[in-house]
């Protein structure tokens, strides 16, 4: 707060004020304005004069008014060097690397299902040899809100969603027999403590297998918005100290592990949760900022803290946005990363990204449907030159997909990657009059948001003060309204329902109680076995690491070397923070 100058504001002193060079000769568009003009009048029918710009209305849409047509006159400013340039080079607007899918296609990185470890084992083992060119670690539920299979707030969900992991023999199951060092690994731990517990038990296991830190691609999400916002739980840490134990996360991977992204800004569960794609990008904007902005205090180089920084998107059902909004953030990134922090390495300009086709978006009616639309939002993430990606299976309406429908995603993007030629060329839509228009608004109101967000003080105040949680509520209210009004419409629910239609047979997850009682023993004799001692010792350690400020994943990483289990650890963070009160409970 106080006197700081905003991105906004600093993006603009520090940019180069250099004259544009507009693409289009004035000439010429003075021409077409003049045809465009007598076209309207005379070609065009009135009532679509009078209804040149509509809204939009779809799933977690924008609602970016759209004209009837696009001409060059949307894009008379347009400067090619300035605007678009070309791949791999500034601004990146037309893709990270020069040579995009033709060098390298987008990793192919399906979730893992859920169950116990032994079956993700032979889950991950599955998919990678159907074709998958990346692991995807989903967590249960009890392991996504720390608790310990054996705890009662755990009954219920141990195998559901994900696999349960409450200690290091839990990750060398899952990973047993699959080569680590060579394949990139997603662990999808999504809060920043979670990522300070559940990752340290990977490098951990990784140790025992002989494997060198430095070996080991990957990422893991590590965002604090993930806790403090999306998360709903009984217990939350200060959103201060969970944004704190998020820099720390990036501090200590970045100096041990460094193959891996130590950060993935997810925007895509914020999404989910009910946002527009602006607001989605937005926050993940800010969050990224104020990572920087800290861990320069801390005397990090940006260049080096900043290359390693990911995003994670959600792309929904309006196609165009969904594309544009991919080009728009990548150019403000490069902008944020080159003007208002310096970067000098062409990497740490890069917004990279993993995309997960939108879950939400799929229906229950229907659920076929849910094909296409997923290889709709596959396509904008493709289009738009993402680089890695991951296709919901249809059933994910109801449960965890079965195994054909994982394999049938994995298809699906196999299908974009070698049947549809749209890899062949770099940016395809690139100079669409209605492309680059729409990637330009998007742009302004993505860092408009920005601005709001550092004006009422930075992303951790408006976590803390419930302003996001505002925003958020109001936007979801809204739109469950619209689909029930059936303004929004949805294909097969409230537009085109055939109720007679005859809903095919679908596999739901079950869960298993005797999952629960295996995973419960296990603990039981883990406790048994371990140097208990030392395990204690290690935990006190964390509590004083937290409380004087010292980095708290070295402090869990000697906690998993002692066999502490997740559970313990997160009583631990509480014990030191205190909890607090999200402002939609409190």
């Amino acid at each position: 707060m106080g006197e700081e100058k905003t991105t906004r504001e600093i993006l603009e002193a520090r940019m180069p004020d250099r004259e544009r060079v507009p693409l289009y000769n004035p000439e010429v568009l003075k021409r077409i304005k003049e045809e465009f003009g007598r076209w309207q009048s005379t070609a065009l029918p009135e009532k679509d004069r009078g209804n040149w710009m509509v809204t939009p209305q779809s799933i977690l849409g924008s609602e970016i008014p759209r004209a009837l047509l696009y001409t060059p006159l949307d894009n008379a400013n347009l400067d090619y060097q300035a605007d678009l340039g070309f791949s791999g080079e500034e601004p990146f607007t037309r893709g990270v690397h020069p040579n995009m899918y033709r060098g390298r296609t987008f990793t192919m990185r399906q979730l893992s299902s859920a169950g116990s470890p032994e079956y993700i084992n032979r889950r991950l083992k599955l998919l990678l040899e159907h074709g998958a060119t990346g692991t995807n670690l989903a967590l249960d539920l009890a392991t996504v809100q720390m608790y310990d299979s054996d705890e009662p707030e755990a009954l219920g969900q141990v195998g559901t969603v994900g696999v349960p992991v409450d200690c290091v023999e839990d990750m060398e199951v899952i990973y047993r027999d699959i080569p680590i060092d060579r394949i990139s690994t997603s662990i999808v731990t999504h809060y920043p403590r979670n990522t300070a517990i559940v990752f340290p038990m990977f490098l951990v296991m990784a140790e025992r297998r002989g494997i060198p830190w430095d070996k080991l691609p990957g990422s893991v999400q590590n965002d604090f918005i993930m806790e403090s916002l999306v998360r709903s739980a009984s217990e939350y840490i200060p959103p201060k100290d969970d944004f704190r134990i998020q820099c720390d996360n990036i501090e200590f991977l970045r100096k041990n592990v460094p193959l891996w992204n130590y950060v993935t800004l997810n925007g895509y569960n914020l999404r989910e949760w009910g946002t527009s794609g602006v607001t989605e990008m937005a926050v993940a904007i800010a969050n990224g900022i104020e990572i920087l902005k800290e861990m320069v205090r801390r005397g990090h180089d940006v260049d080096w803290i900043a290359e390693r920084i990911a995003f994670f998107w959600s792309p929904a059902n309006d196609f165009f946005e969904e594309v544009a909004r991919l080009r728009a953030v990548r150019r403000l990134w490069y902008k944020v990363m080159k003007y208002r922090f310096g970067a000098k390495r062409p990497r740490s300009m890069w917004m990279r990204c993993h995309v997960q086709t939108s879950g939400v978006s799929l229906q229950r009616e229907e659920p076929l449907n849910n094909v296409i639309r997923s290889a709709y939002h596959a396509m904008a993430a493709v289009l738009g030159g993402a680089q890695s990606l991951h296709i919901d299976g249809y059933d994910e309406a109801y449960s965890v997909p079965s195994e054909e429908a994982s394999i049938l995603a994995l298809r699906n993007q196999q299908i974009i990657e070698a049947e549809t030629q749209v890899t062949q060329v770099v940016d395809p839509l690139g100079g669409s009059f209605y492309v680059e228009a729409l990637t330009d608004e998007m742009e302004k109101r993505i860092l408009d948001e920005v601005d709001d967000i550092e004006k009422r003080g930075g992303i951790v105040e408006v976590v803390t003060g419930g302003w996001l949680h505002q925003k958020v509520t109001r936007f979801i209210e809204r739109e469950q309204k619209m689909v029930a009004d059936g303004t929004i419409k949805v294909v097969g629910r409230n537009y085109f329902r055939d109720p007679n239609l005859k809903t095919p047979d679908i596999w739901v997850h079950q869960y298993d109680e005797s999952l629960g009682q295996a995973m419960r023993e296990k603990l039981a004799r883990l406790r048994q076995r371990r140097d208990n001692e030392t395990a204690r010792r290690a935990l006190d350690a964390l509590v004083q690491a937290c409380k004087r400020g010292d980095n708290v994943t070295a402090a869990c990483l000697a906690c998993a070397r002692a066999d502490v289990t997740e559970g313990e650890m997160r009583r631990a963070f509480v014990e030191a923070f205190g909890a607090w009160k999200s402002p939609l409970f409190a």
